[in-house]
């Protein structure tokens, strides 16, 4: 089977890794076939931040003796083929944290009928909400006309949710106007609605491209459209805080520059500009954080409930989902050496913002032929 690996240090040099099959597993562990995954610049960020956060542990190479390669997980569906774990059948699909590979070993534990968590040792001490998968059986009104929002869309808009929530509990920072910069980002436009459907949101500013200005006026969710080279056009008299998505050291200093001291805060977020990115810029302060996600889900899940979170959410994550679909283009790859193909251009990139990529690794036929 394939397996695809980046160089940890160096995101753009790829490989395709040929590994044995996987034949036989241990007592307490199932055996899942992936069967297709999500890619965007998400994706890029957690191999940006696979040392920093734990990301290049929860899938090591087979070959893990060469430490200078890794896996960079994605958001996908997986069937499961082989189960001598109690309560899992096989047969079932999940959807969840995968490696882009054709198969994967997990240990379930903690086990209901709507999901379960891969308890394997090695991702004991990681982000609990990425080692937990959805057992589509059990899930109510499971709909899969929305697998492929679900993969593109879902692991993204759950952080636009928490970024909402994170502004509004603060009150906004006391700002007057919310800057999104990378606003044709995936997330950005998940906030962006958030940030629409709230009538106490202050004014909204999506900041991107100018090739990608016309895109984001389309969308509609911002108040406010502004290229890089216009920050000018923002007014730098308002009490100010930033969403960044992008990691460009450039534009932060730019904008630190612009507001001055009505910069009231900054979070930074994601890493569409990771070539661009310092630690520094991203380093916190008083006025600063970095977002992690996985940090905020916890806190919400301890003062919501597990059910008061997921009440929260799924609806916002599947109405913004159904919303994208007027702009929303999905492209389908087949196989891993198609999605090599077109990894090089997520890194640059040259992927349009209202294209989705989808990767189907295994397709449905006579002879069930890996692709």
């Amino acid at each position: 089977m394939s397996e695809f690996q980046v160089k940890q240090k160096q995101l753009t040099s790829h490989r395709l890794v040929q590994t044995p099959v996987i034949e036989t597993i241990e007592k307490g562990q199932i055996l899942l076939k992936v069967e297709s995954f999500s890619f965007t610049a998400n994706n890029i960020t957690y191999g940006m931040m696979g040392e920093r956060l734990g990301y290049w542990q929860f899938f090591p190479p087979a070959d893990n003796n060469d430490k200078q390669w890794g896996i960079i997980p994605v958001w996908g569906f997986a069937l499961v083929t082989q189960s001598k774990a109690e309560g899992i059948e096989e047969g079932e699909r999940l959807f969840g944290y995968f490696p882009p590979a054709q198969q994967v070993v997990m240990t379930p534990v903690n086990v209901s009928q709507q999901r379960l968590v891969d308890g394997s040792g090695h991702r004991a001490m990681l982000p609990p909400g990425y080692n937990s998968y959805k057992r589509l059986s059990g899930e109510k009104g499971y709909n899969p006309d929305l697998d492929n929002e679900r993969m593109l869309l879902f692991p993204l808009h759950i952080t636009s949710f928490c970024l909402w929530d994170r502004l509004q509990d603060n009150s906004w920072f006391e700002a007057q106007q919310v800057v999104v910069i990378s606003a044709s980002s995936k997330t950005s436009l998940g906030l962006g609605y958030a940030l629409n459907d709230d009538a106490n949101a202050p004014h909204s500013v999506g900041l991107t491209s100018s090739g990608n200005m016309a895109f984001v006026q389309k969308v509609g969710v911002y108040d406010q459209v502004v290229s890089y080279n216009q920050t000018s056009d923002i007014d730098p008299n308002k009490p100010t805080v930033i969403v960044d998505m992008s990691g460009s050291a450039d534009i932060l200093a730019k904008l630190g520059a612009h507001f001055g001291n009505n910069l009231t805060y900054c979070i930074n977020v994601g890493l569409t500009h990771w070539d661009e990115f310092s630690a520094e810029s991203a380093a916190e302060s008083d006025r600063s954080e970095f977002f992690f996600a996985p940090g905020h889900i916890q806190k919400r899940i301890a003062d919501w409930g597990p059910q008061g979170f997921e009440q929260r959410t799924i609806g916002f994550m599947a109405e913004t989902a159904m919303k994208c679909r007027s702009w929303l283009e999905v492209k389908e790859l087949n196989g891993l050496e198609d999605f090599a193909q077109a990894y090089s251009q997520v890194c640059e990139g040259k992927i349009p913002p209202e294209q989705g990529l989808i990767i189907k690794l295994y397709l449905e036929s006579s002879d069930n032929t890996y692709k």
